[in-house]
């Protein structure tokens, strides 16, 4: 099941669905680098719109989100 949440992303209203599991791992790494989940979230999608010709990122923000958690906790298991 999806989870919605509504965020402000450079000024603007946002709604956003994932699953709970993906919005656990956002907020594990937004503290993690000490930053807000919005500013953890801007900063993905900045990142996704940079890539957008062809990039590592979906075009999708759901989606690089995801994807960013997923590398996340990649990373976590590489360094365990």
């Amino acid at each position: 099941m999806l989870a919605k949440r509504s965020l402000t992303l450079h000024g603007h209203r946002t709604s956003l669905a994932l699953e709970p599991e993906f919005w656990e791992v956002l907020e594990e790494m937004a503290e993690s680098e000490d930053v807000s989940l919005p500013a953890l979230v801007a900063r993905i999608d900045d990142a996704r719109e940079m890539e957008a010709d062809g990039g590592d990122l979906p075009s999708s923000l759901s989606s690089a989100l995801r994807v960013a958690a997923l590398a996340h906790c990649r990373a976590k298991a590489n360094t365990a």
